[in-house]
């Protein structure tokens, strides 16, 4: 992908208003007589009996004499709520939830098993351009997708997820956190949540919002898979709810994994590749964000920039460059959209076909 051939002008911005016809449901809102920040955690297998180890995918709730199963989240009841719950799916980032929180959102991360992709990511047949992400459906359902791993439900990244929100609504009822689950209780309200993560769980939380209807999708440095086709599946969560967020030096975008599954995705129907660090929010409204920050050309460093944390960028006076950009990807109207756009020639699209010609 280079990113000399992007366009140096946004086109004009296309504003879809789509009009409900259905009954708003009453406002949240919070009654804590002494409001702030909440930050919570606890443990999977303590809040759920059922809860399993598979130490064969390094899903344990122990490593070296220190709990590993330890579920977080936080709620700011300071901050007028907006009644939507981002569950994130990597290891737990405290900056980018003061940040999640300072908009008005819940936020979750929950112990899952998603540590099989370090031993089944190279083991997929050259017949089957779907492995990877039926075991990815399988770590986030707890359903019988795949046969190369077998995760019951209550190991599953669904059901960690509501067990972990139906324990905060007692620990925690200044938070308000029954909101996310469903009247008859035994689920939680996927139309109130945002799925998101970085690299491996970007890649997960975009498979399983083609599966489940979700809020949205947050995609940092991803998603990868960039051997399967299950991108260009048909989606339960329309489209233009999906946002993507990189660096040009991370091995995912100049090896064009990314594009390409934003392709897939179909984010190319509203609006072009945007470079951020030229041009100002709302990025006319396109879905996919890149950056070409200075991170002394390291390429890890690019990966793990788009995140707040060490990598990120700050500027001469010490603040993040990118803040408007996390504001953004979780805030911005999802029916507000650019204009569609071609497919980018020059992004390979047959990644398993350039492979064969380099062998």
């Amino acid at each position: 992908m280079n990113i000399k051939s992007l366009p140096h002008l946004i086109p004009s911005v296309l504003l879809l208003v789509g009009a409900s016809t259905l009954t708003a449901a009453p406002e949240l809102t919070f009654n804590d007589p002494k409001p702030q920040r909440y930050e919570l955690t606890a443990r999977a297998s303590q809040i759920d009996p059922r809860a399993k180890e598979h130490p064969e995918l390094e899903f344990v709730f122990t490593k070296k004499d220190k709990p590993a199963d330890t579920e977080r989240a936080m709620v700011d009841t300071r901050v007028k709520p907006q009644g939507k719950l981002v569950i994130w799916l990597m290891g737990y980032n405290g900056g980018l939830f003061e940040r999640i929180s300072s908009y008005g959102l819940h936020g979750i991360q929950v112990h899952y098993a998603n540590g099989w992709f370090g031993k089944f990511s190279k083991l997929a047949p050259a017949d089957d351009d779907k492995y990877l992400g039926k075991i990815r459906l399988e770590a986030a359902t707890g359903e019988d997708f795949s046969s190369a791993v077998e995760i019951p439900k209550p190991d599953g990244m669904m059901e960690r997820s509501y067990q972990f929100v139906k324990w905060l609504a007692k620990e925690n009822p200044q938070g308000k956190w029954e909101t996310f689950i469903t009247d008859d209780g035994k689920g939680l309200r996927w139309d109130k949540v945002i799925i998101s993560g970085a690299s491996h769980g970007a890649t997960t939380a975009a498979r399983f919002a083609k599966h489940q209807r979700v809020d949205r999708v947050v995609m940092f440095c991803g998603p990868r898979d960039q051997l399967e086709t299950w991108q260009g599946l048909p989606s339960a969560t329309p489209e233009n709810r999906y946002f993507g967020f990189s660096h040009v030096l991370d091995g995912g975008w100049s090896g064009d994994h990314y594009c390409r599954s934003w392709e897939m995705i179909g984010l190319h129907q509203f609006g072009p590749i945007v470079n951020v660090d030229q041009v100002k929010a709302p990025y006319g409204n396109t879905r996919r964000l890149i950056t070409d920050a200075d991170v002394k050309n390291d390429a890890n460093k690019a990966h793990s920039s788009v995140t707040p944390g060490g990598a990120a960028v700050k500027n001469a006076a010490g603040e993040f460059i990118h803040e408007d950009v996390w504001r953004y990807l979780f805030n911005q109207p999802v029916d507000a959209v650019g204009q569609p756009g071609p497919a980018d020639a020059d992004c390979e699209k047959d990644l398993r076909g350039k492979e064969k010609k380099a062998k």
